[in-house]
């Protein structure tokens, strides 16, 4: 008897946690009700979403010391990520699907509804959500997400195996989310092209196309030291530091309006690599890596058929290709103007230039 009292203590002690398990299982499923179904209670623990749709688009989305990455190879907007697990934390099921329309809205699924999966850091075991011990990465949810109600205050959802659709919502938010689960891997793109402090830029170069003797090239040579020099002729001019370092803060978040590659003919986006360039940005960084993108004229929008030639130049916009040329985006003249003045306007003792719908006014 003494020999098996050991044994006895250890299987009491293995049935006493397992029945704690079952029942803080069953004591948060019954706290949290139907609306665990979808929702992430602690979206700091996620480390990947996966989104899937029937037109083949697929995103997947992972939390690295970095950041949030795109697919491993794109940074993912910031914002939203963010937007995303805000939206994950606040959904709540607002009723199930009614049963006279439960499977028409089931079939429709079938069709047009996003596959979402959620991976997170979670426990193995968890007692009263209290004592969390052997944490692991595990998928936690797995759902669809379907369009939305008839009066746009709700979005169809349903549980990966499960034969019941809910609608659900954001109390106090009257819309639909559906939007926010999209698989549209542009969707996700950050949109920064440079993001660079003063401290950090080693060298930026601006060159207008087919013009030398406008372009030029700032380095940096010493802790608020810098030289300039006029591409044309490799010539070193006199420097505005105060003008200089203007140009060189302005690199510190600069963003593209819109991704267009997909939207675009490839066949326009050849022609316009095969052409001369507007400007070219290049700045390269005190660890040596190079960014840059080049800018091309945009022609208006029209209603009339008028081919795109015999358009007005666009004002307001211009296409660019950024990241190697592997991204064709819009960027804003507003945004961009600041940086693509030509050398002389950093030369010391010029006078300052002020700019109005890109006419330059010499006071």
């Amino acid at each position: 008897m003494k020999k098996n009292k050991p044994i006895i203590i250890l299987a009491i002690i293995l049935i006493a946690i397992a029945v704690l398990l079952i029942w803080n299982n069953r004591y948060l499923t019954t706290l949290r009700g139907d609306s665990a179904d979808f929702q992430v209670w602690d979206t700091a623990s996620i480390t990947k979403v996966y989104l899937a749709d029937r037109r083949d688009n697929e995103t997947l989305l992972e939390r690295t010391d970095q950041g949030w990455t795109l697919n491993t190879t794109y940074k993912a907007h910031p914002k939203k990520i963010d937007q995303l697990f805000y939206t994950l934390y606040k959904v709540r099921v607002r009723m199930p699907v009614s049963v006279a329309s439960h499977d028409n809205i089931i079939t429709q699924m079938a069709t047009r509804s996003t596959k979402v999966e959620v991976y997170q850091i979670v426990p193995r075991i968890n007692l009263f959500n209290k004592i969390k011990l052997f944490p692991h990465e595990t998928r936690t949810k797995v759902f669809y997400v379907g369009e939305s109600t008839m009066d746009n205050s709700g979005t169809f959802m349903v549980r990966e195996g499960s034969d019941q659709a809910y609608i659900v919502h954001i109390p106090g938010f009257r819309g639909y989310i559906s939007t926010r689960f999209t698989a549209d891997p542009d969707d996700w793109r950050d949109h920064t092209i440079f993001h660079a402090s003063l401290a950090d830029i080693k060298s930026v170069t601006v060159e207008f196309g087919g013009e030398p003797m406008r372009s030029f090239r700032i380095d940096n040579t010493g802790r608020h030291q810098y030289q300039l020099t006029r591409l044309g002729d490799n010539q070193n001019l006199p420097i505005d530091t105060l003008k200089v370092i203007n140009l060189l803060s302005s690199f510190n978040d600069v963003r593209f309006e819109a991704l267009i590659n997909n939207i675009t003919p490839q066949q326009r986006i050849d022609s316009l690599l095969n052409s001369q360039f507007l400007h070219r940005i290049t700045l390269i960084d005190n660890q040596g890596r190079s960014t840059s993108m080049k800018t091309y004229p945009k022609r208006q929008q029209t209603v009339n058929i008028i081919p795109e030639e015999e358009r007005d130049i666009d004002v307001d916009r211009m296409y660019a290709f950024v990241n190697d040329d592997r991204d064709f985006v819009l960027v804003q003249y507003y945004i961009f103007d600041k940086m693509l003045r030509d050398v002389d306007y950093y030369v010391a003792g010029n006078p300052i230039q002020f700019e109005i719908d890109h006419y330059q006014i010499i006071q």
